[in-house]
């Protein structure tokens, strides 16, 4: 993964773009005034990833940018400060406190409002195993700054792992988190989700496997969550009890593991 700045060279955004590649294995390679396509067609690659002031974007030539950001997770995220209600955190019977593991972080969008919820006592291991989201998420949750502070101490608080979540899940303990969340890209895009369109050019688009189903099962105390289309058909192969909403065209649904059902 190779990373640089934006035009302005500042010294402190070099520093955290050489900081980032060395968390993550990647390569710095200095700006110097050079576009990106250039940059991308000097080096060969497909993406570079922009560490820019308060913002980090991931650039592929003839795609639209992806840049970090919490979207929709912290208009959720001030809502469950104010004690309200949030549809995941109901069908994960997430409480403060409670250990989440967020198989699919994508932007870290849900990953976030666990983490809100669990509060300082709790923790989120959030698994992505696409590099270049998951170096997006390591500068993104790292550095955002909003007009939140619990919001951002929230996202400093998640452990990020690159990792195949059914590999993550294998190496957990049995009975070690309290809820296991999957929200896998979906099959077939909805009609007005162009809006993430840039995320599922980088995320995984495989079907969840059965054994990592098997595996969120034995890890979990609680409960295992899956979010999908209404109607899919995934909810049936997997094995959830659906959480029917009113109106909504994606659902949540749940293996009850303390219950055994």
């Amino acid at each position: 993964m190779y990373i640089t700045t934006g035009d302005t060279e500042a010294p402190s955004l070099v520093e955290r773009a050489r900081k980032l590649a060395e968390t993550t294995g990647g390569t710095y390679v200095p700006r110097n005034k050079k576009s990106l396509p250039k940059l991308i067609e000097r080096y060969g690659v497909n993406e570079i990833l922009v560490v820019l002031q308060g913002k980090a974007r991931l650039y592929r030539k003839n795609a639209p940018q992806l840049e970090f950001h919490p979207s929709m997770g912290f208009v959720r995220a001030k809502r469950v400060l104010r004690g309200e209600p949030d549809p995941m955190l109901e069908a994960g019977a997430v409480i403060e406190g409670d250990t989440i593991i967020d198989c699919t972080a994508g932007l870290g969008t849900d990953a976030l409002v666990f983490s809100v919820a669990a509060g300082k006592q709790g923790k989120v291991i959030a698994c992505e195993s696409s590099l270049q989201l998951y170096t997006l998420l390591v500068e993104g949750m790292s550095y955002y700054q909003s007009n939140q502070p619990e919001v951002d101490e929230a996202f400093r608080r998640i452990e990020l792992r690159h990792a195949n979540h059914l590999d993550l899940l294998r190496s957990m303990p049995d009975r070690s988190c309290d809820t296991v969340y999957f929200d896998p890209m979906f099959r077939e895009p909805m009609m007005d989700s162009s809006a993430i369109q840039p995320l599922r050019d980088y995320a995984n688009s495989h079907a969840l496997d059965i054994q990592s189903i098997m595996e969120a099962k034995r890890v979990a105390r609680k409960r295992v969550v899956m979010k999908e289309k209404r109607g899919s058909a995934e909810f049936t192969r997997l094995g959830f009890e659906v959480l029917d909403r009113a109106n909504a065209k994606t659902l949540y649904g749940v293996i009850n593991v303390e219950s055994g059902s």
